[in-house]
């Protein structure tokens, strides 16, 4: 499911296709004027953790809070470079100033592409501890991988990680040991269901969701756990396909097969923390039992279907390959939804009704209420970044051949400035816009308001992975995990 390895789809396809949408066809850059990106000054307190993909539940990946990195001292910052065990194709998170490995330190901590949790000083790039999950010979340099991004528990006590053998572990942050009760199975076929979304929280679940490993090999279906953190009892499951069934299942034992939840930022909690948004891949659709190339709000914690948005075009979209689940859903605020995937198309939802009627599931195809064309053209395989700021909303985009900024007014997104600069998942952060190219490697580090750059850090090429900008540092790890290396490097750049 490499955003490398798969022919982009021109625009000009889907426009050809009658069956695209039922909503309006504004696949074309909006004539309307949009509204000017305002002016930003960092707020005084300061940003001081990241505890996951993201940076919150709802993957904003904005703050308005100051990073103590500014356009006077971006291109100036002091550069470490830490070789790691393995590659870290996602993202890092962050802690600052905790007990970790019997002192206080700033930490990252990040987790390899074969499960290896590590925890590294900030300041110098030292590591801390390692946790390497129980069997990790069986499968380390093999194509049995993750591209889950680790999480810290909100009491900045425990880390939640990822392995390849489809377990959650829960490890102390003090010491990286594993915590008793744990790890969970979230799949009963590990060498068929993947890992690679980022983990989430919402209250006293933590959120993990599947999918299916590069080249699609049938049987596995997505579907999102809901674990309790205090005891690592499975709460509640959804299967994408064979949704009437309530548990972890053998693949092989659904009569259907694919549907992943494959997104960088996976399962996405709206606001009030009582409902979830997710999005999947190619697989079958009935608005019923399956729902391949859609995206489902579930209430939380039982995690029960209340409305899901399937395109019209669904049943092109499986026989392509075009996942609409590519990227996760986008939170744009004043009631609107957006999701891009493969197909270059952008589709803004309403999110009382994400099928366009009031009727409830089972689910009509259609009904977005804006289309538009994804910045660049190609497949969207990133988390936008929403920065709400004066008043103003603000999506930035990093596409395969593109990065952009649109406003949303009156619920509808209008081009404020795009570039040909490919990018990860952007961040918001200090008043300035990260992007890392993981084609050419580094980071590009723009005005948000004209996308004039600033700076662009040096690195090397990548993935899917994305950086961080917390605390005085960005934090960037580099590397594909398709490559199957078990070497891999981490830039940590710093104002100390």
């Amino acid at each position: 499911m490499s955003q490398l390895s798969r022919p982009i789809l021109a625009l000009a396809i889907c426009a050809a296709i009658t069956a695209c949408g039922s909503a309006p066809a504004d696949v074309s850059a909006p004539t309307a004027p949009a509204r000017a990106i305002p002016t930003i000054t960092a707020a005084s307190a300061r940003l001081l953790d990241w505890p996951e993909f993201g940076l919150d539940p709802q993957r904003s990946d904005a703050s308005s809070l100051s990073t103590g990195i500014t356009s006077a001292n971006v291109a100036h910052l002091h550069r470490v470079t830490v070789s790691l065990p393995g590659t870290v194709d996602s993202s890092p998170v962050y802690v600052h100033r905790a007990s970790v490995a019997g002192g206080r330190h700033s930490a990252v901590i990040v987790t390899t592409s074969y499960g290896k949790t590590l925890a590294i000083d900030a300041g110098n790039g030292r590591v801390l501890w390692t946790f390497t999950p129980r069997g990790y010979s069986g499968w380390a340099g093999s194509s049995q991988i993750t591209n889950t991004s680790p999480l810290i528990d909100p009491g900045r006590r425990f880390v939640y990680a990822a392995s390849p053998n489809g377990q959650i572990h829960k490890l102390s942050l003090a010491s990286g040991r594993e915590v008793k009760g744990w790890p969970v199975s979230v799949t009963r076929d590990p060498t068929h269901e993947k890992l690679g979304a980022a983990l989430n929280i919402d209250g006293a679940y933590v959120l993990v969701a599947t999918s299916g490993y590069l080249g699609d090999a049938p049987p596995y279906q997505g579907h999102l756990v809901a674990i309790a953190r205090s005891s690592g009892r499975v709460a509640s499951v959804f299967n994408t396909l064979c949704a009437q069934r309530r548990a972890v299942i053998v693949p092989s034992s659904c009569s259907a097969s694919d549907s992943a939840i494959l997104s960088r930022g996976g399962a996405v909690v709206e606001p009030g923390g009582q409902r979830v948004l997710i999005s999947t891949g190619n697989g079958p659709w009935n608005g019923a039992t399956n729902f391949g190339d859609s995206v489902i709000e579930l209430s939380l914690a039982g995690l029960r279907p209340r409305q899901a948005f399937t395109p019209a075009d669904q049943a092109h979209l499986n026989e392509s390959d075009t996942d609409l689940g590519s990227s996760a859903p986008v939170l744009l605020g004043q009631g609107r939804v957006l999701i891009a995937g493969k197909d270059g198309v952008m589709r803004v939802l309403s999110l009382l009704h994400l099928d366009g009627r009031t009727a409830p599931i089972p689910n009509h195809l259609g009904g977005e209420v804006q289309r538009l064309p994804l910045p660049g053209g190609g497949e969207l395989f990133t988390a936008p970044a929403v920065w709400t700021h004066a008043g103003a909303t603000t999506m930035f985009v990093g596409a395969e051949g593109a990065t952009a900024a649109y406003t949303l007014s009156a619920g509808r997104l209008r081009l404020v400035w795009q570039n040909s600069n490919p990018g990860t998942s952007p961040i918001m952060a200090g008043g300035l816009l990260y992007v890392y190219d993981p084609s050419s490697g580094g980071i590009y580090v723009y005005r948000p308001n004209s996308g004039s750059p600033i700076a662009k850090l040096p690195g090397a090429p990548g993935h899917w992975n994305s950086p961080i900008v917390v605390d005085g540092h960005v934090i960037e790890p580099e590397g594909d995990a398709n490559d199957q290396s078990l070497n891999g490097t981490l830039d940590l750049f710093s104002t100390d």
